[in-house]
């Protein structure tokens, strides 16, 4: 099936499928709801104002029949002949007589009437009355029995016409008030809908203006209601994504202020490497292994800066290799670093064995970083002094220390210090650090060392002694 997609609609298992808005499905389901409510009500009305009348009816109709039942019969003057009360009160109704043997007759035309077992019992003594509805020709008539005399029962039947009438009228009414509820209410609940929903179509406008135009500012909030609240979330989320958003600037700016240095030292050493190779003056031994010694370190500076860069800017999850490691032994391995990157900074090590669930390399990186940032604020002649007691690992340096302003962003990704800036380093080396210690459920803090430096403490759970041993597993891990 070919078509263009329409605003409203969707394709779904081979269909379209229209979608109403949202202030014609609230307008709906309030006239359905408003509709079902009127119909429901007219309809115990109806059936309350029918029970009541015929209620009234049966009432009637057995008073009466009892009364007239009881009445003495009339002598005509004229004739002498006995003529019963009934037929003098009873001018409104329907009378007649059933006899015990299950004959009766009535004393005006009726029409065929056929009468049955509840007036036989009333007639033959064994039931005080019966009272139900017959069909004459087409027309309802209410039929009351009464004992009368001796083995007879009196019958009454008054025609249910006039009640059907009222009932009708009633119904009409109803229905015409109903349909008028029903158009009310639609138009009602459109009204509410529009008004309602005003506040959500404006915040939509601007929302869709901030993603076409990516204009980070606030949006306006007024009251206090779910509009009010839904407009504040979407303000504190434009501050987050402006926060991000600066922050992957800053990144950029200072990963292009950290390449660039390197890349233009080894663009002087290549060069100069190449006129020597293409002049006849080469270059004394001693030199030349000074220009490869200078590239090696440049490719090492940028080696570091694009893994830190890549291990803070990757979103999907990477496996990792969960094993024992022996925190003691990844100090050392990364003290064996520090030595050979600072030659001139004195150290001064305390270890006891610690044994941890985790990375190996992820704990060897966060350690190495932060010997590294100890090395790079360590005058020449300074010490770094680093223990690991307990599980505690202490890292403190000679340097300038941490301004108290700075202490709360120091691991904070992207972020570098103004003192910083003009030295090497991306400022993310404490940030990969940090992620490193919530991954393995640890914490890291900075402070003030005793000599002024700073003082970075690292806390990873584990044991002094190993673990049983159990084979390596391989897990998937997010990045904190």
């Amino acid at each position: 099936m070919t078509g263009t997609f329409a605003p409203g609609r969707e394709l779904g298992e081979g269909r379209w499928h229209y979608r109403r808005s949202l202030a014609s499905r609230v307008t709906l389901l309030t006239t359905m709801a408003v509709g079902l409510t009127i119909a429901f009500v007219a309809l115990g009305a109806y059936v309350t104002v029918r029970m009541q009348l015929q209620s009234t009816l049966d009432e009637s109709l057995t008073d009466r029949a009892t009364l007239a039942a009881k009445s003495p019969s009339v002598i005509n003057q004229q004739t002498g002949a006995e003529i019963p009360a009934f037929l003098l009160v009873l001018s409104d109704v329907r009378v007649g007589l059933m006899y015990e043997d299950g004959k009766y007759e009535w004393y005006d035309r009726l029409g065929r009437l056929e009468l049955g077992a509840p007036e036989l019992d009333v007639a033959q003594g064994d039931s005080p009355q019966s009272i139900r509805t017959v069909v004459v020709e087409g027309n309802r008539y209410r039929v009351v029995a009464v004992p009368y005399l001796d083995h007879q029962a009196l019958l009454l039947a008054q025609s249910l016409e006039p009640q059907q009438k009222v009932l009708a009228r009633l119904g009409i009414v109803m229905l015409l008030f109903g349909l008028a509820g029903v158009v009310a209410a639609g138009v009602a609940g459109w009204g509410v809908a529009a008004n309602g929903l005003r506040p959500v179509r404006r915040l939509t406008a601007k929302v869709e203006h901030i993603a076409r135009t990516e204009e980070l500012q606030p949006i306006p909030v007024e009251g206090d209601d779910e509009i009010a609240r839904l407009s504040s979330a979407f303000n504190q989320m434009l501050a987050a994504l402006a926060a991000s958003r600066d922050r992957q600037r800053q990144l950029v700016a200072d990963a292009g202020h950290e390449l660039r240095t390197p890349l233009t030292s080894l663009r002087t050493n290549l060069d100069l490497l190449a006129q020597s190779d293409a002049s006849s003056a080469t270059l004394p031994p001693q030199a030349r292994a000074e220009l490869l010694d200078d590239v090696r370190a440049q490719i090492e500076e940028m080696t570091t800066l694009i893994g830190d860069l890549v291990e803070l800017a990757r979103d999907e999850p990477m496996a990792h290799v969960i094993e024992t490691v022996d925190l003691a032994e990844v100090v050392d391995l990364a003290l064996a670093r520090v030595r050979r990157r600072a030659p001139g900074v004195a150290l001064d090590v305390t270890l006891d064995p610690w044994f941890v669930i985790g990375e190996h390399g992820a704990l060897e990186r966060a350690v190495t970083n932060l010997l590294d940032n100890a090395a790079k604020w360590s005058p020449a002649g300074g010490t770094i002094r680093v223990s690991l007691v307990e599980g505690v690992l202490v890292v403190e340096d000679d340097g300038p220390g941490i301004a108290d302003a700075d202490l709360p962003r120091v691991f904070e990704r992207f972020w570098r210090s103004d003192e910083s800036r003009s030295m090497p380093g991306s400022g993310l080396g404490l940030s990969i650090v940090e992620q490193v210690a919530v991954r393995h459920s640890g914490t890291v803090e900075a402070g003030h060392a005793a000599s002024g430096g700073a003082r970075l403490v690292l806390r990873i759970p584990g044991a002094p002694t190993p673990p049983p041993a159990q084979p390596a597993a391989a897990g998937t891990g997010a990045d904190a």
